[in-house]
């Protein structure tokens, strides 16, 4: 793979969050959803989330600054990269040989049976059993690296939970279960869905961030719901009872009478719910007024006739 810096287009001393922005840039650029019919975009959007991994993990992106592992995330081990045999030992022994000017090792395990991989060999070098606690075979077992993603749903599945589906880089769908009063942001952990380890051990984990999806009506401010309300002039002006939405249905709105467009009512509790006991969310009601459609011969009148009796300046303020 690629080095993940020049995959996310971001320099060496690049910030955590400079790190984060980019990589969400070009998820959300190729991700395979938008590019239905573009082959190749699966293999940009797990690219991308393949370098993110890396340079998304301090302690990884440390041990890639100091070469400790490569861009793929498996770790190097200098003086042993020179394994022979393919997967099947061959003859017993091993030799020395040189290769770009460092010397390294290769080593042919004796005997019949299958053959050795690498937790085997370091682990009889370094004593202990496969897998035991002594063996140096059970350290190089590390698990695969988690992957980041992301899924989008409803406010409705906010609300009352459901299932949403999240794309793999390998291009696998999965099921999420998500909670009654999820929180955006929110990250659910898919155990063993990660990259597998290089080295044998259990696969990582899958991350996947829970964003809510635009709505037609409502605006989301953390657990806060914004919608704008149209009204007509004469229920701004007398003041009316009228009919607003909410995520449980339609309740009365009481507006009072002179109600300018742009007041912001509030209606406590309609917002979103909250897990754990706290409290819901508000719905802010922003007023709209909305002249009839047409023109009007008697509103016309009666609005010249305002102009010369009853004159007012609404940007005053603005000259202050």
């Amino acid at each position: 793979m690629r080095d993940p810096y020049q995959i996310l287009g971001v320099p060496k001393d690049a910030s955590h969050a400079d790190v984060k922005k980019a990589f969400r840039k070009l998820a959300k650029l190729h991700h395979p959803d938008q590019h239905p019919n573009d082959p190749k975009a699966k293999d940009r959007f797990s690219e991308a989330n393949a370098a993110y991994e890396i340079l998304g993990d301090e302690k990884k992106r440390a041990q890639f600054d100091r070469g400790e592992i490569d861009a793929e995330g498996k770790p190097r081990h200098p003086g042993f990269e020179g394994f022979a045999g393919g997967g099947r030992p061959g003859a017993g022994g091993f030799r020395r040989s040189a290769g770009g000017g460092a010397e390294h090792f290769d080593f042919n395990f004796g005997g019949g049976g299958g053959g050795f991989d690498a937790a085997d060999i370091f682990s009889d070098l370094f004593g202990g059993a496969r897998g035991g606690p002594r063996g140096a075979g059970r350290h190089m077992r590390e698990p695969g690296a988690d992957i980041a993603l992301e899924t989008h749903i409803s406010l409705e599945t906010a609300i009352h939970g459901g299932k949403a589906r999240v794309l793999m880089p390998s291009g696998k769908t999965l099921e999420v279960n998500i909670p009654a009063g999820v929180e955006e942001g929110k990250q659910i952990r898919l155990r063993g869905q990660g990259q597998p380890s290089p080295t044998g051990g259990p696969a990582g984990d899958a991350l996947v961030s829970v964003r809510f999806a635009k709505h037609g009506l409502f605006r989301i401010e953390g657990r806060d719901l914004r919608l704008d309300l149209p009204i007509s002039l004469y229920e701004a002006v007398l003041g009316a009872k009228v009919e607003s939405p909410t995520l449980s249905g339609k309740v009365e709105l009481t507006l009072p009478p002179h109600s300018n467009s742009g007041r912001t009512l509030r209606l406590r509790g309609k917002g979103l719910p909250a897990a754990g006991g706290l409290a819901p969310g508000d719905l802010l009601v922003t007023l709209r007024v909305v002249l009839p459609e047409g023109a009007d011969a008697d509103l016309e009148e009666l609005m010249r006739r305002w102009r010369e009796d009853k004159p007012y300046n609404p940007r005053a303020e603005l000259k202050k």
